[in-house]
């Protein structure tokens, strides 16, 4: 069973839903991770993306997202130029990854304050993406719902406090993956929610003695 999104496609500039409103959403989800205004971005383009990124203007969708624009936003074809105004140093390489789905962009960035964020993820179709890493941490996050992210020690009962706080304001996990580099060090949690949680609950976690960071994603 298809809906009409998944027939015509989304509301969007471009040719192409994969090529230029999933990218669009790539870039912006990125720049979600990220938080903050960005100042360097250096784009690894795979497979479909690194062939055809000119022409279907893929190079511009990404740098619209990360601009903040949306799919649809007119300014889109002029991404490019309106990143050089504001100042942003931004690169295109194509690469080779294994195992990659073959619209898939690994977008590094830098913001005004100097933090960084590496993100890779996928237009899958129809405007669709899927993040799978976030600095080293292997994620699933689809920008389909607001998320709730958490960076803490790999500890007994981290996990569970910060699900208590989420039941006690009465904000319900739609879908959750928590991710770890090595046993006992820094893990991830990422938690994609019904709905967008007030500051107070992103306030609570970090008050988690183990967190030691705790931030929300809109939906996109």
């Amino acid at each position: 069973m298809h809906g009409v999104f998944d027939i015509v496609g989304p509301v969007m500039i471009g040719p192409s839903s994969s090529h230029t409103a999933g990218a669009v959403r790539l870039g912006l989800m990125a720049r979600k991770i990220l938080g903050e205004t960005v100042v360097k971005a250096e784009i690894n383009l795979h497979g479909s993306f690194a062939q055809t990124y000119r022409g279907h203007g893929t190079d511009k969708a990404l740098i619209a997202g990360i601009l903040g624009f949306s799919p649809e936003d007119e300014r889109i074809r002029d991404a490019l130029t309106l990143a050089q105004e504001q100042g942003i140093d931004y690169s295109f390489q194509t690469v080779n990854l294994d195992d990659a789905h073959p619209n898939t962009a690994v977008i590094y960035l830098v913001g005004v304050t100097g933090r960084v964020a590496r993100v890779r993820g996928a237009s899958v179709g129809g405007g669709n993406i899927l993040i799978t890493n976030i600095d080293g941490y292997s994620v699933e996050l689809t920008g389909q719902y607001p998320a709730l992210i958490t960076i803490h020690r790999d500890r007994p009962g981290v996990i569970t406090q910060v699900t208590q706080i989420l039941s006690r304001y009465e904000v319900n996990i739609a879908f959750m993956r928590v991710s770890r580099q090595n046993r006992g060090e820094t893990a991830m949690m990422i938690m994609e929610l019904d709905d967008q949680p007030a500051d107070d609950v992103v306030e609570e976690c970090r008050e988690v003695y183990e967190v030691e960071n705790a931030f929300t994603i809109p939906a996109i």
